[in-house]
């Protein structure tokens, strides 16, 4: 392996904050918003989560990248944040299946970052003062010249960015022995999501995150699963026509993260920018229907308006998250449709809500019975 020789980096924020460390991955310059996981392992699925696609992640552990990277553990076809930012960078790995290091993994996808800087302070910093954009450079110094390429980093809100990480190309998945079939509305869908579909027999056919209803109805799926995706879920209108039509249609439905959001949004709730998003995969979440609580994987920096949804004669809340109470879950009332703002696949964990696949299956098979 060869050795690694880091150049300065300065992290910059949209509030003048300037934090000076060490390089990673490529030499260049990448903004984006700033947020921070707080989850302890599965940095390579973070990185290619689609949700995180135009961030730049601060991780609150201390070290990343001494397990290196393999292939299994992607959740997409490449890398998706817009760069890294944190404590200790390992060069270095010691897992006997590791393919390769994280750096040359990140030299390889053109990721930057900094390293050597204080994120516990930078995390405090973010949380009290609210998600902000910020730019990070082992290429440029001087600090005037950062703030100008930062000016030009869009805000997340109002940003529609699932037509970024969506595929151009409509493909399938089918399992040895096929009993439904489910259409995928491809917002920024993570694999383990397709991989549990397919473990539970469902034949899965995913779609570009504009396709027209119309044109997923005319493979005949049992029932839609809408995927979780970046960006602001008010700016994603075109998946908003497409479950307001399935929910016509009454077929089965299924949201995770984005897709959560996109069920309230078609039935005229509201969602808003949160002060900081829950990213990690440590949040607790109560079951209101079994009284069960769970941690849960969660990205996501806009939530449901609860009062909105809790005046809503159509939809009821499921689940809310036991920090701050936010909706973690709601389920319509009289239609085959339900959505959880987390990520139930959680590669690589916690598994505490696989079993809302579970559901959805049998929501797809109580819906084939009574045709």
């Amino acid at each position: 392996m060869k050795k690694h020789t880091s150049s300065e980096a300065i992290l910059l924020l949209e509030d003048g904050t300037v934090y000076k460390g060490k390089s990673l991955g490529r030499i260049g310059t990448s903004g984006g918003e700033l947020c921070f996981n707080t989850g302890m392992t599965g940095y390579q699925e973070i990185f290619t989560d689609p949700s995180y696609y135009g961030q730049l992640v601060v991780t609150t552990v201390s070290h990343v990248g001494n397990y290196g990277v393999q292939h299994e553990e992607v959740e997409s076809d490449k890398v998706q944040i817009s760069g890294l930012v944190c404590k200790e960078f390992s060069h270095f790995f010691s897992r006997k299946t590791a393919e390769g290091s994280l750096q040359e993994y990140f030299e390889k996808a053109g990721v930057v970052g900094i390293c050597e800087i204080d994120t516990r302070a930078l995390v405090r910093h973010i949380r009290d003062k609210g998600a902000m954009n910020g730019i990070v450079s082992s290429e440029i110094t001087d600090v005037e010249e950062l703030r100008k390429k930062l000016a030009e980093v869009p805000s997340m809100a109002g940003l529609e960015l699932s037509s970024h990480v969506s595929t151009r190309e409509v493909y399938h998945l089918k399992p040895d022995e096929v009993k439904f079939r489910v259409a995928v509305l491809d917002l920024g869908v993570k694999r383990n999501s397709l991989n549990n579909f397919m473990q539970r027999g469902c034949e899965v056919k995913v779609f570009p995150y504009n396709t027209p209803f119309e044109e997923m109805e005319k493979w005949n799926p049992d029932g839609y699963f809408i995927s979780n995706g970046p960006g602001d879920p008010a700016a994603t209108r075109d998946a908003v026509a497409s479950v307001k039509q399935i929910l016509a249609k009454e077929k089965p439905m299924f949201g995770i993260c984005m897709g959560h959001q996109i069920l309230a949004q078609a039935n005229g709730i509201a969602t808003y920018k949160m002060h900081n998003g829950h990213r990690g995969l440590n949040q607790p979440v109560k079951n209101l229907l079994t009284g069960k609580s769970e941690i849960t994987s969660q990205n996501h920096g806009f939530v449901v308006d609860s009062e909105q949804l809790r005046n809503h004669p159509e939809v009821e809340i499921t689940h809310i998250n036991l920090n701050d109470n936010t909706v973690e879950g709601m389920r319509m009332r009289t239609k085959p449709a339900f959505s959880v703002q987390y990520h139930p696949e959680s590669s690589p964990g916690p598994h505490d809500s696989t079993y809302l696949f579970d559901e959805f299956v049998a929501l797809l098979e109580e819906s084939k019975n009574n045709v």
